[in-house]
């Protein structure tokens, strides 16, 4: 029989406590990520045969702060989907649709800062019965027993125009596209104010442009932003761009990032992870991943 003094068994009782209480000690580092192994400053198809499949398009993805849940986009024959894997006891789960209709689709799956709210976008009717109407930004809320029904952005995010991709700073404000103008789509920008979206606006010449920009990312601090756009520049059919805030506080010239990342393909779908270790995006219809300091080669 094993013999326990009072220190060690106030140590082993602290600890089931602290499991008890708080659920699962941190996970493996090893294990983050689904797994996968680092990728380094060349980009590299992520999760190949689990997530990035034959026969099927992944759009837009996002983990959460811990990169112990994965939420992605996928169009399977033209229908729109959201699907989750979460890491349970050492094991990722197989991925799951949540988010799935047989009128409407679902896509650009994007986390609020706090991580209660899955915001993505839909062809939804605001009353979830009519037939399919333009593209608006939705969001459903976890509670304890699961995520609740979608609602609708609101009027200060979405209007008669289709609105695109969804990301956050820090302090919350919303950086999304639209063609509410009529035109090609814009990034625009909406802060939050006691849990209320204000009117949204414009980002500035350095970034919009006559052109197509949309699919955009922004980092948490506001230094730089990640879109995709279609300019005579351009090597593809759809490329990403990046720019920096300068220390004025104005965003400098957006710039192709070149072969890099970009291809004759369409690269759309940018994601930086919240640890700031790896850069997603999609390519050639599949999700890549790539070391993050590759965005230093951009910086002047």
């Amino acid at each position: 029989m094993i013999k326990l003094n009072m220190e060690t068994l106030f140590v082993l009782l602290s600890l089931l406590f602290f499991v008890n209480v708080f659920g699962q000690t941190e996970p493996n580092e090893k294990l983050k990520y689904l797994g996968q192994k680092p990728p380094n400053t060349t980009p590299e198809v992520f999760a190949p045969n689990f997530i990035s499949k034959k026969g099927e398009y992944e759009f837009g993805s996002v983990f959460n702060k811990d990169a112990t849940e994965f939420f992605y986009g996928v169009n399977v024959n033209g229908k729109e989907e959201i699907r989750y894997t979460k890491l349970v006891k050492n094991v990722w789960s197989q991925p799951r649709t949540i988010l799935s209709h047989k009128a409407y689709g679902y896509n650009d799956p994007f986390l609020s800062p706090d991580e209660n709210r899955l915001y993505f976008i839909s062809q939804r009717a605001l009353n979830g019965l009519n037939s399919k109407e333009d593209y608006d930004i939705w969001y459903i809320e976890k509670s304890k027993d699961g995520w609740s029904q979608p609602f609708n952005a609101g009027p200060n995010i979405n209007t008669k125009g289709n609105e695109y991709y969804i990301s956050f700073t820090k302090n919350g404000t919303m950086y999304f596209s639209s063609n509410k103008n009529g035109g090609n789509f814009d990034i625009y920008s909406s802060k939050a104010v006691n849990g209320e979206f204000q009117k949204a606006e414009p980002m500035g010449n350095a970034i919009n442009t006559p052109n197509y920009e949309a699919d955009v990312f922004i980092d948490p601090n506001e230094s730089y932003v990640i879109f995709c756009a279609t300019r005579p520049d351009g090597l593809g059919r759809g490329d990403l761009y990046i720019s920096f805030k300068n220390s004025d506080g104005v965003w400098g010239n957006a710039k192709n990032m070149g072969t890099l990342i970009n291809s004759r393909g369409h690269e759309l779908c940018p994601f930086v992870s919240k640890d700031g270790k790896y850069f997603f995006y999609t390519s050639n219809q599949d999700i890549y991943w790539v070391d993050a300091r590759i965005l230093e080669h951009y910086r002047d």
